[in-house]
C-alpha cells in the first residue's frame, strides 16, 4: 500500500546528519531525547523518519525487524499519568495491527488493550503494556517508542512514572527503545524527576536545529505543490532566508502567501507581509516564551551590538545548542530575521496598553460570544480559530496565549464578559 505521509516520499538524504545519530543510537538500542525550539520541524523530521520505507536499512543498518510506534502526546486531553499509559497501549495496538505479525499475535495485544479500557486500571493498563513489549520482543520485534511532545507531560510526570519507562526496557530485556522529542532537555522539565545521574545511563540528548537550506528546499517543493503556489526564484530565495530552516514559518508563509491575491513583488515586499502575519508574530511569541529570562536577555544584548560574556554565554548556551544563535567567524547571528524583527517591535510595544481586538482575538471573541454560557472545547476552538493552520497542529501555548490576551483586553475595555477556564476541556464566556 502506497504511503500517504507526504514526508515519506522526501529522499533518503533528508536531514541525513540527524538520521544518521539517530539510527546510530537505535542500532545500540539506546533512547534519545530529541531537543529543538518549538516547532522547529522535529515532528517533521520523524514523519520522514517514520515511514520512509528504507530508513532501516539506510542508518540503522543491524539485519532486524524494527517496529516504530509513534505516541504523539498532542492527542492526550488530560496531561496524565493514566491517559498517558493508555494512550501508549492504544497505539501500540494500533502499529501492531498493521504490521507483519502473525494473527494471534496481533489477538493477544488488542485483547490486552480493549481488557485495559474496561478495567480502567493503572496499574493493569502499564503490566498490558510491559506484556505488550515482551511479547513483540519474543517474536522477533525490536520496538522503538517515540513520545512526540513529550514536555506536555511534564507536569504530571513523577519518580514513578520515571520507573516505570526504566521497568518497561528491563522487562523487553533492553530491546526497546525510547525517542522522546521536547523543546527542553528531560532533567529541565522535571528535574526532581529526571536527574542527571539517572539520565546519564537512560538516555542521549540529541539536538534538532533548523533545517539547512537543501532539506529546507525539499519541504518547500512539497509545500509548494500542496497549495498550488508559484514563486520567483528571487522570492523563493527570500523566503528561504527569512525563514532559515524553520518548518513552521515556512510553512505558514505558504499559507499566507496561498491567501493573498497580491502577491510580493521583491524580498522587502515579502518581509514586510510575513513580518506583520498574525500566525508569525503568535508562533515567534512563542518561541520567544519558551526562554528563560537569562536567555532572553542575550539575544536583546546581541541585537544592541553589546558584548556577551563568558558566563552570560554558557547560562545561554541552550541557544547556540538549539539553532536559535548561529556562529560565523566568531559571530553570533539571530537565526532568523522574521525572529529578531519580532524582538526589536516586543521591546517597543511592551508599554502600550491596546484594546483593541486583532483578527484572531476577534475570532476567539465572537466564537465564545456565540455560545455564551456555554464551555466550548480546544477542538472546537482550533477548528474555528486556527481553521487554515489546523492541518499543521496547534500548541496548548497558542491557545492558552490567545485567550489570556483576550482576556486581558475584555478587562481594559472594561468589558463586562470574561473567560472562564474549564479544567481539561475548555473555555466559556459569562457575565462578570
Amino acid at each position: 500500500m502506497e504511503n500517504s505521509v507526504i514526508e515519506a516520499g522526501y529522499p533518503i538524504t533528508f536531514r541525513k546528519e540527524d538520521a544518521v545519530s539517530l539510527g546510530a543510537h537505535l542500532k545500540d538500542r539506546g533512547s534519545v531525547v530529541l531537543i529543538g525550539m518549538k516547532r522547529v520541524g522535529i515532528s517533521n523530521f520523524l514523519r520522514f523518519f517514520l515511514n520512509n520505507k528504507d530508513i532501516a536499512k539506510t542508518y540503522i543498518q543491524d539485519g532486524t525487524t524494527h517496529l516504530f510506534i509513534p505516541v504523539d502526546l498532542n492527542d492526550l486531553v488530560e496531561k496524565e499519568v493514566g491517559p498517558f499509559w493508555t494512550l501508549t497501549l492504544k497505539r501500540i495496538s494500533d502499529v501492531v495491527s498493521r504490521s507483519s505479525l502473525n494473527k494471534k499475535v496481533k489477538q493477544k495485544i488488542e485483547t490486552l488493550f480493549l481488557d485495559s479500557i474496561q478495567s480502567q486500571d493503572l496499574f493493569l493498563t502499564i503490566d498490558s503494556v510491559r506484556k505488550s513489549l515482551v511479547e513483540l520482543t519474543e517474536n522477533g520485534f525490536l520496538p522503538t517508542i517515540f513520545f512526540l511532545r513529550f514536555d506536555r507531560m511534564k507536569d504530571a510526570a513523577t519518580p514513578e512514572f520515571f520507573a516505570n519507562l526504566q521497568g518497561l526496557k528491563d522487562a523487553a530485556h533492553h530491546k526497546l527503545s525510547y525517542v522522546f522529542t521536547s523543546y527542553r532537555s528531560l532533567d529541565a522539565l522535571s528535574p526532581s524527576v529526571f536527574t542527571r545521574a539517572s539520565l546519564s545511563v537512560f538516555s542521549k540528548d540529541l539536538n534538532i536545529k533548523p533545517a539547512e537550506e537543501t532539506d529546507t528546499k525539499i519541504i518547500l517543493e512539497t509545500y509548494k505543490d500542496r497549495y498550488k503556489l508559484k514563486l520567483s526564484s528571487e522570492i523563493e530565495q527570500a523566503l528561504l532566508d527569512m525563514v532559515d530552516g524553520y518548518v513552521q514559518y515556512l510553512q505558514l508563509s505558504l499559507i499566507h502567501l496561498q491567501e493573498q491575491e497580491n502577491k510580493p513583488r521583491d524580498k522587502n515586499e515579502l518581509f514586510e507581509v510575513l513580518s506583520k502575519d498574525e500566525e508569525i508574530m503568535l508562533q515567534s511569541e512563542e518561541l520567544w516564551e519558551s526562554l528563560e529570562n537569562s536567555e532572553k536577555n542575550t539575544l536583546k544584548k546581541l541585537i544592541k551590538n553589546e558584548k556577551i560574556s563568558q558566563e552570560e554565554r554558557e547560562r545561554s548556551k541552550y541557544l547556540w545548542d538549539t539553532g536559535f544563535l548561529l556562529e560565523d567567524s566568531s559571530k553570533s547571528t539571530i537565526f532568523s530575521p522574521l525572529f529578531e524583527h519580532y524582538i526589536k517591535e516586543a521591546e517597543k510595544k511592551s508599554s502600550n496598553n491596546i484594546t483593541e481586538f486583532t483578527k484572531k482575538e476577534n475570532l476567539l471573541f465572537n466564537f465564545l460570544n456565540s455560545n455564551l454560557n456555554t464551555v466550548c472545547e480546544r477542538e472546537q476552538i482550533i477548528e474555528k480559530v486556527w481553521s487554515e493552520v489546523e492541518a499543521l497542529g496547534v500548541s496548548d501555548w497558542a491557545i492558552d496565549r490567545l485567550v489570556a490576551r483576550v482576556r486581558s483586553k475584555l478587562k481594559l475595555q472594561k468589558n463586562n464578559l470574561e473567560i472562564q477556564t474549564v479544567r481539561t476541556r475548555g473555555y466559556k464566556l459569562v457575565s462578570s
